[in-house]
């Protein structure tokens, strides 16, 4: 090893060795107001960091025993001559005075220097800009009309799940404010259902021109056809209000899953340098990587900086509204190895390899569910209507059965080929991750 090569192992040595001092210093600082767990912790990462010292020390020591001082060295002048020392002072009040600018200096500077500079002009500060959300007239309209039966409603707890499942989804919706909504568009969806049942009542649609006539039937017999869109379609639409908060927890869960995993190496990589476990969860915040587990970290640190929970006892209060069945083992593992004094870095690492490969397993579950929705896709939605198109020509042809005209024929194909598809794409969105 030649001389340059070991001063430059000498300098990293001691650049190793003033980082851990100053991670024990702050240590020692948060030492003073810290509990009874955190002390736990913070002395065992204390402990492992003096282990890291002493072998660092040794291997300063034999860096320098392999260490060879030149012989002849230049000599170098202690005394500046008065020139030098008028020409020094008159270069600093240049310096300080207001109005006279240096002197540039006559070395080149390095075109990585200029290149560093050229960047740093070239890159603009970032605006933050803060969004206030605010309030719909609808959501206003809901909570002026039902906000007082809803609270007296919430107050019996008679919609304990819904709460619980929007809670979990993050819509940003208070389950008062959502329940109300919930009562206005059902009302809205009623009064829909009772202009389409009129609507009914006295006219007909028809596949061939025009499409709107008039109905022949009498209002009885009417009646008993059309009656049921007043009940299908505000049930329906209450219905799907009540559910969508859960639906919405599903995607969460999903998504949450995607980014899990990754997240989860990226935090094992971070907490190896013994950090702070608080420290690990703001810089996964920060990095904008995992914008869905942003959101349960950002919870997280609410928790700690603005509520004055200790991390264990927040780790613990997200555990219960935590939309994700991993991520919620993850934090109650995480707040077990934290009062345990265990060491993060491992809890991380084989966590993170456990949900890998349950990553992994996922996808090939996906692979071959995808397989199955292909030859699904083949035989119900391009077969099957040109089998019903002959079917229907045969029996119009033949005269069995329900003959039809030849455009109701057409209607009735392109119909059911149109819903399915949509039927089918839908299905789709639904099953397909999503790919951050």
């Amino acid at each position: 090893m030649t001389s340059e090569e070991n001063v430059q192992k000498i300098k990293e040595v001691v650049f190793k060795e003033r980082r851990i001092m100053k991670e024990l210093n702050s240590l020692l600082d948060y030492l003073k107001d810290a509990d009874l767990r955190e002390r736990k912790m913070i002395n065992g990462q204390m402990e492992k960091l003096k282990v890291l010292l002493k072998k660092v020390n040794g291997e300063l020591l034999e860096s320098l025993e392999g260490a060879s001082i030149p012989k002849h060295l230049e000599k170098i002048r202690e005394i500046k001559s008065e020139k030098e020392i008028i020409t020094d002072l008159n270069a600093e009040r240049k310096i300080n005075t207001p109005g006279l600018r240096p002197q540039k200096s006559k070395e080149k500077m390095p075109e990585l220097d200029k290149e560093i500079i050229k960047r740093l002009k070239k890159s603009k500060e970032k605006v933050k800009i803060k969004k206030e959300k605010k309030q719909d007239e609808y959501v206003k309209l809901a909570n002026i009309l039902f906000g007082n039966l809803v609270k007296s409603l919430v107050k019996k707890k008679k919609f304990l799940t819904l709460e619980k499942d929007l809670i979990k989804s993050n819509l940003g919706h208070t389950p008062i404010t959502y329940i109300s909504v919930l009562i206005l568009t059902t009302v809205v969806s009623l009064i829909v259902a009772v202009l389409i049942f009129a609507f009914f009542m006295f006219f007909n649609l028809t596949p061939d021109l025009p499409i709107i006539i008039r109905a022949t039937e009498g209002l009885g017999a009417r009646l008993l056809k059309v009656f049921w869109i007043l009940i299908v379609v505000p049930f329906g639409t209450f219905v799907f209000m009540y559910l969508y908060p859960s639906m919405e927890k599903k995607s969460a869960e999903s998504k949450i899953n995607q980014e899990l995993p990754f997240a989860t190496i990226h935090m094992a990589a971070i907490s190896g340098s013994l950090i702070e476990p608080i420290k690990v969860f703001s810089i996964i915040s920060a990095t904008k990587e995992y914008p869905h587990l942003e959101k349960e970290f950002n919870k997280l640190l609410n928790e700690i900086n603005i509520y004055g929970y200790d991390i264990v006892t927040a780790l613990k209060n997200l555990v219960l509204n935590c939309p994700s069945v991993k991520l919620a083992e993850l934090f109650n593992g995480l707040a077990t190895t934290i009062t345990s004094g265990g060491d993060l870095y491992d809890f991380f690492d084989k966590r993170s390899q456990t949900l890998l490969f349950e990553y992994r397993l996922d996808k090939d579950k996906r692979t071959k569910a995808a397989e199955t929705f292909m030859d699904i896709y083949i035989s119900v939605v391009i077969a099957s209507p040109m089998i019903l198109m002959l079917l229907l020509m045969m029996m119009k042809i033949s005269g069995l059965g329900i003959a039809l005209s030849t455009s109701m024929i057409t209607f009735v194909v392109v119909g059911g080929v149109s819903l399915l598809n949509v039927f089918f794409l839908i299905f789709l969105q639904l099953k397909q991750p999503e790919v951050g």
